[in-house]
C-alpha cells in the first residue's frame, strides 16, 4: 500500500480520525491521534513531532524532540473506537540527522529482516507465536512502604467451589486440568470467539483458540506464521484486540507469565523457520525430517539461551514460570517431541513446508520486535558457525536420575542472571548492527534500574508468613 492508497483506504472507510502508534523500549503501544485532515501524502515523509523523553527507555530532556513516520502498509480501521480511526504503525527518527532511532524496536526488527537477506541464508524468517494468556474477572493489587498485595478472582478459579454465587454452579478447573475442557467447564468460548472474530477482520489469519492447562481462564488464541516484521507487528494487535475485547465485557486479561501461585504460567512458544527462493530451509534428511542448517540453528539458540531470555523473558515475573522441574521448558535440549525441552521439532506433519524448529522457553511479557529478532540472531549464528547442538534429549527430562539431569543446563534461574547472560554474550546479536551496543546497554540498565531494583528493595508479603516471628 503506498501513501495515496491509504487516504483512499481512509475515504472508503469513512475515517474521521487517524491514530499513530508506535512500541516503546519495554514492549507498551503508544497511540496520538490527530484529526483525518492530517492524514496527507507529506505525512509520510515529514512525520509527526512528540516528546521522546516522556517514553521510557529513550531520550534526555535535552534531547527530546523526536519524530514518528507512519508506514503506509500497516493502515487498518480501528475496531474498538466509537469514531471511525484510521490506525498506521510509525517508525521513529531523528528530527535532525532524519535517521532511524536504534532504540525502535521495529528498526531493529528491520534491520534483522535486512541482515537475513544480506546473509544468504534465507531471505524470509516466518514466526509463529503461541502466546498464552489468562482472563480474570477482578484484580486489585497495592505496593507502597508500609503494606503490599494482590488479589486476582475469576468465575472459573478452582478457589471459589465454595464461594456464595446464588448460585454456585460448579464447573472450576482443577488446577493443571484446564487443557481443552468443553463448556460449562470452560467459560470463555465465546469471548474468545469474538477475539478471533475481530483479528481475522483485521487481516489477522488465526489457526485456533482454547482453553489452556490452569485454572482461572488461561487461554490460547494461534496465529498463522508471517515474517518477522510483519508478526511483531500482528503481536501488538492480538494484544490490544484481546485485552479490548476482554474490558467490553467487565473482564480483564494479561500476558503476566505467573500471576497465579501453583498452576501453569503463560508462556509463548515460538516457531521459527527460513526460507530462500521459496523453498524451506530447515527441511532435510537429519534428525527428525530437519536439515543440517536447522540442527545448527538450534545449536545456535541453546549455546545463546541465557542472553536470549533477557529479551524473550524479560520481566521478574518471568522467572516465576522458569522454576526448574516444574512445567516450563528450563532444560537446555532438543528433542522432536519431547515438551519439556527447551527446543522442540513439532511432528505434526512430514510436509516439508512444516519443517522448523519451536523455542518454548519464551513467555508474552516480551516486546516481539526484540525477541523475534534476538531468536532469528542465535538461529543464524549457529549456522554460519556450525554449532553442533549434541544429541537429542527424547526422554522426560524430570525423569532423569539426578546425575544425568546435572549434565543438562538450565535457562537462567532470574532476570539478573538473564541481564549478566546479555553482558557477556551479546557478539551475535551485534552482528549486521541489528542490535547496537548502545541498545542492548540501555536494555540492561533500564530493566536493572526499573525493575530489578525496585523487586529487590522491596519485602514479600510471603516474607512475613515465613520470617515474622524470628
Amino acid at each position: 500500500m503506498k501513501p495515496k492508497d491509504v487516504l483512499e483506504f481512509a475515504k472508503e472507510n469513512g475515517a474521521k480520525m487517524l491514530d499513530i502508534r508506535f512500541m516503546d523500549f519495554p514492549g507498551t503501544w503508544q497511540h496520538c491521534s490527530f484529526p483525518i485532515a492530517e492524514l496527507t501524502e507529506s505525512v509520510f515523509e515529514d512525520g509527526f513531532g512528540f516528546d521522546g523523553s516522556s517514553i521510557r527507555g529513550w531520550q534526555p530532556i535535552n534531547a527530546s524532540d523526536m519524530l514518528v513516520t507512519p508506514e503506509p502498509g500497516t493502515a487498518k480501521m480501528d475496531p474498538f473506537f466509537k469514531e471511525p480511526t484510521l490506525v498506521l504503525i510509525g517508525n521513529i527518527t531523528d528530527p535532525i540527522t532524519r535517521e532511524p532511532y536504534s532504540r525502535d524496536p521495529r528498526y531493529i526488527a528491520k534491520k534483522a529482516e535486512a541482515y537475513l537477506k544480506s546473509s544468504g541464508i534465507g531471505d524470509t524468517a516466518f514466526i509463529g507465536p503461541e502466546a498464552e494468556f489468562f482472563i480474570f474477572d477482578d484484580i486489585r493489587f497495592e505496593s507502597k512502604g508500609h503494606s503490599a498485595f494482590y488479589a486476582i478472582d475469576s468465575i472459573e478459579g478452582t478457589w471459589n467451589t465454595g464461594r456464595e454465587e446464588g448460585p454456585n454452579l460448579g464447573y472450576k478447573p482443577r488446577p493443571k486440568e484446564g487443557y481443552f475442557p468443553a463448556p460449562p467447564m470452560d467459560k470463555y468460548q465465546d469471548i474468545r470467539t469474538e477475539m478471533v472474530l475481530i483479528l481475522e477482520a483485521l487481516g489477522i489469519n488465526i489457526e485456533a483458540h482454547h482453553h489452556e492447562v490452569a485454572t482461572a481462564g488461561q487461554a490460547e488464541i494461534d496465529m498463522r506464521f508471517k515474517p518477522l516484521l510483519e508478526m511483531s507487528d500482528q503481536l501488538k494487535w492480538f494484544k490490544y484486540v484481546l485485552k479490548n475485547v476482554a474490558y467490553r465485557h467487565n473482564k480483564t486479561v494479561t500476558f503476566m507469565p505467573k500471576p497465579i501461585f501453583e498452576d501453569n504460567g503463560s508462556g509463548m512458544h515460538t516457531h521459527i523457520s527460513i526460507w530462500k527462493d521459496g523453498s524451506p530451509v530447515f527441511a532435510g534428511d537429519q534428525y527428525a525430517g530437519v536439515s543440517r542448517e536447522a540442527l545448527y540453528g538450534i545449536g545456535g539458540i541453546l549455546k545463546h539461551c541465557k542472553a536470549l531470555c533477557a529479551f524473550t523473558n524479560p520481566t521478574t515475573n518471568s522467572y516465576k514460570r522458569l522454576v526448574p522441574g516444574f512445567e516450563a521448558p528450563v532444560n537446555l535440549a532438543y528433542s522432536s517431541r519431547n515438551r519439556s525441552a527447551a527446543v522442540r521439532i513439532p511432528m505434526y506433519s512430514d510436509s516439508p513446508k512444516a519443517k522448523r524448529i519451536e523455542f518454548r522457553t519464551p513467555d508474552p511479557s516480551c516486546n516481539g520486535y526484540l525477541a523475534f529478532s534476538a531468536i532469528l540472531m542465535a538461529v543464524m549464528d549457529g549456522i554460519q558457525n556450525k554449532i553442533d547442538p549434541g544429541d537429542p534429549l527424547d526422554k522426560n527430562i524430570y525423569d532423569l536420575p539426578p546425575e544425568e539431569l546435572a549434565e543438562v543446563e538450565s535457562a537462567p534461574g532470574s532476570l539478573d542472571q538473564a541481564l549478566d547472560a546479555l553482558k557477556a554474550d551479546s557478539e551475535f546479536l551485534l552482528k549486521g548492527e541489528v542490535f547496537t551496543q548502545d541498545a542492548i546497554d540501555k536494555w540492561i540498565e533500564y530493566k536493572t534500574e526499573s525493575e530489578i531494583n525496585p523487586i529487590r528493595l522491596r519485602p514479600h508479603p510471603h516474607e512475613f508468613y515465613l520470617y515474622y516471628d524470628i
